[in-house]
């Protein structure tokens, strides 16, 4: 199996990405990255599939069972938290946007059929999580707890500061404990370039994967995606100059949704030591109104 799959792998027509579960090869986690031209329409069939309609780049319409949700977007994972909607499975999707819109739709296999539903951007919990070098934000959109109205997904947002590492303590979630469930999970990823705003190929990031047969330390890129089947996860580290987004896919077999997990023993006193240290003040970065 292939973990790191760079930018343009996944590519379908003009759409950056469609990852299935086949592709991954495993059961319930996907994405798809889809590009809507200004003035135009697309519609998505989602199949055995739930998912959210996440603006990563513009804002647009969704039209589905009947109803029509407008999304206020943005125009960069780096410049807002943005409005979303869920879909349900067996369900004709319409994407349209005046502008342009290019949309995440992390997806899940599941069984039951639920309602759309709307997510506005001034509802999402914004967490700072960490502290000192280990400082990042994390937009709480799509979890247990926060949004529930799902059967198997899973979802959130990572913004880390250049210079800054995240998914740390490396943890994993591959075996039910008194700790952690079985979930897959995906990591997309958006780098920005100098500016700090605007995605660009030029920076980079790193992130490690490791656990029996895995032993992965690679560079990312923007629009790479990291596919975790098993084994402990992080840290993904911004290199100086290149702030690091990334958007979490989770979904496994368990009955209810959980994203619980368990720290690697070797590092977890490392959590210990953030109540002595500030937290980076650059975080958090982003809110419902834009940059802070």
């Amino acid at each position: 199996m292939t973990l790191h799959l760079p930018a343009g792998t996944l590519m379908d027509g003009l759409d950056p990405v469609l990852l299935t579960p086949e592709t991954a090869q495993w059961r319930y986690a996907g994405l798809r990255v889809v590009s809507v031209a200004a003035g135009t329409s697309r519609t998505v069939w989602t199949g055995e599939f739930e998912a959210f309609v996440l603006p990563l780049a513009g804002s647009g319409t969704v039209r589905v069972d009947g109803q029509t949700f407008e999304l206020q977007g943005r125009a960069s994972v780096f410049t807002r938290v943005t409005d979303f909607a869920y879909v349900p499975r067996a369900a004709e999707v319409e994407l349209s946007s005046r502008e342009g819109l290019e949309a995440a739709l992390p997806m899940a296999r599941c069984t039951r059929r639920l309602t759309p539903k709307y997510g506005p951007a001034e509802d999402v919990p914004v967490e700072v999580r960490g502290a000192g070098q280990a400082t990042r934000q994390v937009t709480n959109f799509g979890v247990p707890g926060v949004w529930d109205h799902a059967d198997k997904l899973n979802a959130c947002e990572l913004l880390t500061p250049d210079g800054n590492w995240s998914s740390y303590p490396p943890h994993k979630h591959d075996e039910v404990s008194d700790c952690e469930v079985v979930n897959e999970e995906i990591y997309y990823f958006r780098i920005a370039g100098g500016d700090g705003i605007t995605p660009s190929r030029t920076g980079f990031g790193m992130h490690r994967t490791y656990g029996g047969t895995l032993d992965e330390n690679v560079a990312v890129r923007d629009g790479d995606v990291f596919l975790i089947p098993h084994g402990y996860h992080g840290p993904c580290i911004a290199a100086p100059g290149y702030p690091m987004y990334y958007l979490n896919v989770l979904a496994g077999p368990a009955e209810q949704r959980s994203m619980a997990f368990c720290d690697d023993p070797a590092h977890s006193w490392v959590r210990e030591t953030w109540n002595t240290q500030p937290r980076d003040p650059r975080c958090p970065v982003t809110n419902h109104q834009g940059r802070l």
